[in-house]
């Protein structure tokens, strides 16, 4: 970690114990020039995902991989959030729920540019209002592999848990990501 990085994770402490403290099991500030995006991870969501252009926080209304990077490097830090899928469908909305506390915690804290990337797609709504506005944009966010964001290699790096599932009774890991500068 460099100096500046540790300097961070001293400054934005009290973030990642308050994320503990409501069952993330690991959060770490990170560069957010160690997180990685790629063209093929869209491509993925497009041509692998049932959900594919059916809410607002999924591609193709989503920021393209080139976009996401353009985002993440207007920022210098973010957290990046870990949670053991625990076989109940709820794990992910309550995973996503203190994401976005987290946000706003951070940005009442006067961190005006806090935003977060969830986990999995957006089901706040029966159904998405895909050809509006988004009833939820205070509490909806899009995922970060949905923005192009490669889970898989930005989480290895950081040495967290990841695998590629064999079924779906396999235990997950759920990521999320709070920008903050």
């Amino acid at each position: 970690m460099s100096i500046d990085a540790g300097a961070a994770e001293a400054r934005f402490h009290a973030y990642t114990e308050l994320a503990r403290k409501n069952g993330v099991d690991d959060a770490l500030v990170i560069e957010t020039s160690k997180v990685h995006t790629a063209p093929w991870v869209r491509m993925k969501c497009q041509f692998g995902c049932s959900g594919y252009g059916e809410t607002l926080c999924c591609p193709p209304h989503t920021p393209t991989p080139e976009q996401m990077r353009t985002i993440l490097d207007s920022y210098t830090y973010g957290i990046l959030l870990h949670a053991h899928w625990r076989k109940d469908y709820r794990t992910v909305d309550r995973f996503n729920e203190t994401l976005i506390d987290l946000e706003r915690t951070i940005f009442l804290d006067g961190y005006y540019k806090a935003w977060t990337l969830g986990s999995g797609p957006c089901d706040r709504c029966k159904e998405c209002n895909i050809g509006g506005s988004c009833l939820h944009p205070d509490r909806a966010r899009p995922s970060m592999e949905g923005c192009g964001i490669d889970v898989f290699k930005t989480v290895r790096e950081q040495e967290l848990p990841i695998h590629v599932l064999k079924n779906h009774r396999e235990e997950r890991n759920m990521y999320g990501l709070v920008l903050v500068d």
